[in-house]
């Protein structure tokens, strides 16, 4: 009798054991399942056809990690060609990197511009994201007309992150910077003072040429501020006389208009902080009839004004024209609805006032507009959501 009742007594020290036992087996099998499910869910995860779950994702990515399944990466390559469409890498911040021709596009400008033989144009286009580009006599120095002030508010900003000049600097009306044509600046007494932004905003929404003057003057004259376009790579954008330059002395080219405006947006010059300045100057510029009339033209559909229609296609131009009568220019940031973004630069030379020359600019934009569409998105699996 005592002997049995020591025996039922002792046996408590397995209880643990079996415990712990079932604890491991447990452990083990639901590790089995977690990696078993893992591996089926991260292609779904990859292609986000799942909703987004980022502690799953990294899951997956740690699992990946750890456990490489050459049999698949084998597969995979050997297979046929995967349906998600491959992501071209976007170019690095600063670039201005044109690197494949849209042969047809070009060929198409240089076809609008011979049909007018009397006319002299400049053209370019690249798309930032992936370098694509097109050109028609793209370096060929022409009258800039208004459109300097674009490379001119470049190198403003550019003094603003030097500490060189405040946004909120007063500038002094002289005698040698008033300038006729375009703006109200002209009109105010001679000793009249305006701020730096209202300055730069206003050469750039109404082309006031006073203000470009001011800025000019301010920048250190022609001389040093042809110096610095020379060195930001703009080799054909010189600065000869005070606007309006009716004459067309001041020069420039399609592409060094695009070359400014990409260096901006790609944060190859400017701070952060100057950078959202520049895009909200070029944002308040009231002449959209060139460049985006074209594209609106280009792309079809419901026509009416320039800005809203864009906008409601997915589209944004932020652009800066010239006009002194013997040649016109259009160039700027162009947002596409896909996310991506393009820089385009035009320029016109004929007889003045001649209507061919601005038509010929509209017709190179909308030239541009199929090469500028988003490419149709590949349609997402939708995952069943269980019933309430």
């Amino acid at each position: 009798m005592t002997g049995r009742r020591s025996s039922r007594s002792n046996p408590g020290w397995q209880q643990p054991l079996w415990l712990l036992l079932r604890l491991i087996l447990f452990g083990v099998g639901l590790g089995v399942l977690s990696g078993t499910a893992l591996k089926l869910l991260a292609p779904q995860v990859r292609q986000q056809t799942l909703p987004a779950l980022p502690w799953l994702s990294d899951l997956i990515a740690l699992t990946s990690d750890d456990q490489p399944d050459d049999t698949n990466t084998t597969a995979t390559s050997e297979s046929a060609p995967s349906q998600e469409q491959p992501i071209t890498p976007a170019l690095l911040p600063g670039q201005f990197l044109p690197t494949q021709e849209i042969t047809a596009l070009s060929q198409r400008w240089t076809q609008l511009a011979a049909a007018q033989d009397d006319l002299e144009a400049s053209a370019f286009l690249l798309v930032l994201d992936d370098g694509r580009y097109a050109q028609m006599q793209a370096d060929r120095a022409m009258p800039a007309a208004s459109s300097i002030k674009t490379p001119i508010l470049l190198v403003s900003l550019e003094q603003i992150d030097r500490g060189d000049l405040r946004w909120n600097e007063p500038l002094t009306l002289t005698k040698p910077v008033v300038g006729g044509g375009a703006g109200w600046m002209a009109s105010k007494p001679l000793g009249t003072r305006f701020p730096t932004y209202e300055v730069a905003t206003e050469m750039i929404r109404i082309s006031d040429n006073t203000a470009t003057n001011l800025l000019i003057q301010r920048a250190g004259g022609k001389e040093r501020l042809n110096s610095r376009f020379q060195a930001l790579g703009l080799t054909a954008t010189k600065v000869n006389n005070w606007l309006p330059d009716l004459d067309g002395t001041n020069t420039t080219s399609a592409r060094d208009l695009s070359r400014a405006i990409a260096l901006v947006d790609t944060g190859g010059t400017l701070s952060l902080r100057t950078r959202d300045l520049f895009r909200d100057v070029m944002g308040t510029s009231v002449t959209n009839t060139l460049l985006p009339k074209g594209l609106m033209q280009g792309l079809g559909g419901e026509q009416g004004r320039p800005d809203p229609a864009l906008s409601r296609k997915g589209y944004r131009v932020y652009n800066k024209t010239g006009d002194i009568g013997i040649a016109y220019a259009d160039a700027g940031l162009i947002e596409l609805p896909d996310g991506r973004r393009a820089v385009a630069g035009f320029l016109v030379k004929g007889p003045f006032n001649d209507p061919r020359s601005t038509n010929l600019i509209r017709a190179m934009a909308a030239a541009m507009a199929p090469h500028l569409k988003p490419a149709p998105s590949p349609p997402r699996a939708v995952s069943a959501q269980p019933s309430p």
